[in-house]
């Protein structure tokens, strides 16, 4: 995994800068996205390792259908050219990664024993808000598991507050 993510790493900062510069973040965030999925695809991966596959044939399969932005397909060219459709996924991931920092928002994935109120999600991005300082792009998840409480995965920063955590905290210090 380290190795993939450090052979995306040039082609996403290339991207990402393109796509900052040209001011069309979101438009290649959503063709990234789509193309990322595509070649992940069971059935498409081996398709595209082929070496029988065309780069006429990988652009025809990855590209957005409108397919109208240049920029984008010369990426995709570019990727061709140099056997690194494979990466797509990496690429598409570390992207993510780099406008999220860009555009100061921090995604948080919430883990709760219950369901979570419309009401309880909007005061809880409010307080991470003040938290982190940032925009906050929240996800939530159900894991009767947990018993009760929640857990908040933010990335660096993972808070805990379930009561299987703390019962397994207690275990820990009573085993010592």
């Amino acid at each position: 995994m380290s190795t993939t993510l450090t052979l995306a790493r040039p082609y996403a900062r290339a991207a990402f800068s393109l796509a900052r510069d040209k001011g069309r973040l979101p438009d290649w965030s959503a063709q990234l996205g789509l193309a990322a999925a595509i070649a992940a695809d069971d059935a498409v991966r081996p398709l595209l390792a082929s070496p029988g596959m065309t780069a006429d044939a990988a652009l025809a399969l990855l590209a957005p259908p409108q397919g109208d932005d240049a920029d984008f397909l010369q990426f995709l060219r570019v990727l061709v050219a140099n056997g690194r459709l494979p990466l797509l996924p990496e690429i598409a991931l570390l992207f993510e990664q780099a406008r999220a920092e860009a555009e100061k928002v921090v995604k948080v994935k919430v883990t709760s024993a219950a369901a979570m109120g419309a009401d309880e999600v909007a005061s809880l991005s409010v307080a991470l808000r003040r938290r982190f300082g940032s925009e906050i792009a929240l996800s939530h998840t159900v894991d009767a598991s947990l018993i009760g409480g929640a857990i908040i995965d933010a990335g660096d920063v993972v808070i805990d507050g379930s009561v299987r955590g703390k019962l397994d905290r207690l275990r820990t210090a009573l085993a010592q």
